[in-house]
């Protein structure tokens, strides 16, 4: 019998791409929300100016996914439900965020798919724990 090396898990943030392409997953999913008609409600609920919003999203997301933890590290304590704990989030508000990050992650190249559907299934479910009516 010869020894087999095991070779170590790779993380979502790894098999979905890394950086670079959840800064893309995030800067489509910001571009929906600001051009599409359809998430005019989801729009309306976030500050004006989404620059800081585009800059943090994409280091949560690395964190959450198994990648580097800087987000977190930055943000002691802090979680999804704190980070919008002043916002409306209606069912539908919720319902057009987790459609916006789906149609994101399917038109963004990412190095696996099945992850990416994986990761919309969550963060689909996520979004919608998160309504408050």
């Amino acid at each position: 019998m010869t020894a087999t090396a095991e070779v170590p898990a790779t993380s979502p943030f790894e098999r979905i791409g890394g950086h670079a392409v959840l800064r893309a997953i995030t800067d489509r999913f910001y571009d929906l929300m600001d051009q599409d008609p359809a998430y005019a409600d989801l729009r309306a609920i976030h500050a004006a100016d989404l620059t800081e919003m585009r800059a943090q999203l994409p280091s949560f997301l690395a964190g959450w996914a198994g990648g580097p933890r800087d987000w977190f590290e930055a943000n002691p304590g802090k979680c999804m439900m704190s980070a919008h704990g002043g916002m409306a989030i209606t069912s539908a508000t919720a319902g057009q965020w987790a459609e916006a990050m789906t149609r994101a992650i399917i038109e963004t190249e990412v190095a696996d798919r099945e992850i990416g559907a994986a990761m919309a299934d969550v963060l689909s479910r996520m979004a919608k724990g998160m309504a408050r009516s």
